[in-house]
């Protein structure tokens, strides 16, 4: 019987860290290490490709070396992913630009370089350490010893506002908001080209690059819905500032969308030209409001973070 990927995914049983999988139609033909990079998107593939090297996978009964293995139609795999090493997560005395702190929530203007939460093999210097510090420990753990705090991010090199939670309650409370779209969002940003016309509304589905998981790309097959709004604010000679209103708030949402119509950021190496203009690192991105309800009083309230100093000079040299 062929299995579908719904029905393959179903099939899927867990073992302690032990996962198995039955290859359908759909997937013969592919290597071991592509089809595994595809069902655990959680991880790298070089991580998947080093689990193979390590004899952690078994098809069909037998261990299996190689990552570029051909797989079949009916193949078993079971694959076996070691418990991960502990990590230590520590509060580091890092300075905060503070834009408001209550009991509940604290939202800081970001930093550019500034990575969001710790992850593997990058553990220290991230706005969790710092939040670490400062709350001590009042902040929400529903995202794990990875994430105190944390409910959504901005990428290492945009700048700008960002809200953490306190408590579990707050926490809910905006997660909710962010689910509803409900939660203001608005970006300065800084694009290649001019615009015809002042505005105008990018709804196009975002997902995982077909060919480098570590890109996202327009994916109209398995991309999640996503509405980007934008609207000219100044134009330069061969460069606009733009500001984007986020209706979704998918991963990379803002640099996609732009690329996608021709108008990549200024700085985007990933999305744009590899040729950095105005000896920038990243792209030229600054969250600048962020309007959310408040879980305890219900008021709205709205946070404005300056724009960064390298953002304002560059405008002026524009």
């Amino acid at each position: 019987m062929n299995l579908d990927r719904q029905t393959e995914l179903e099939a899927i049983s867990e073992e302690g860290q032990q996962q198995e999988l039955v290859i359908s139609e759909d997937y013969a033909g592919w290597r071991a290490d592509k089809y595994l990079t595809c069902q655990f998107d959680e991880y790298t593939r070089s991580f998947l490709q080093k689990l193979v090297d390590q004899k952690n996978l078994t098809i069909n009964g037998k261990t299996v070396t190689k990552s570029g293995y051909k797989l079949q139609q009916g193949d078993t795999l079971l694959l076996r992913i070691p418990e991960p090493e502990p990590l230590v997560i520590e509060a580091e005395d890092i300075p905060l630009d503070i834009l408001y702190e209550d009991q509940d929530v604290i939202l800081v203007n970001k930093p550019k370089g500034m990575v969001v939460h710790p992850a593997a093999g990058h553990t220290s210097g991230t706005l969790v350490n710092a939040l670490m510090y400062h709350c001590k420990d009042s902040l929400s753990g529903i995202n794990g010893v990875m994430r105190p705090g944390i409910v959504h991010r901005i990428d290492m090199d945009t700048t700008g506002v960002l809200i953490a939670c306190k408590n579990d309650a707050a926490h809910n409370s905006i997660a909710a908001q962010l689910k509803e779209h409900s939660i203001t969002r608005r970006y300065y940003a800084i694009v290649h080209g001019g615009f015809s016309q002042d505005e105008g509304v990018i709804d196009a589905p975002i997902g995982r690059h077909p060919n480098d998981r570590k890109r996202m790309a327009i994916n109209q097959k398995n991309g999640k819905h996503a509405v980007t709004h934008y609207r000219v604010l100044q134009r330069f000679s061969r460069h606009t500032l733009i500001e984007c209103r986020l209706e979704t708030g998918r991963t990379h949402q803002i640099r996609v969308h732009m690329s996608s119509i021709g108008h990549p950021l200024l700085g985007d190496t990933v999305y744009g030209s590899s040729r950095q203009e105005f000896h920038l690192r990243g792209q030229t991105l600054h969250a600048y409001i962020l309007g959310f309800i408040h879980p305890t009083t219900g008021i709205y309230t709205e946070v404005t973070a300056p724009l960064p100093a390298y953002f304002a000079n560059l405008l002026k040299n524009l």
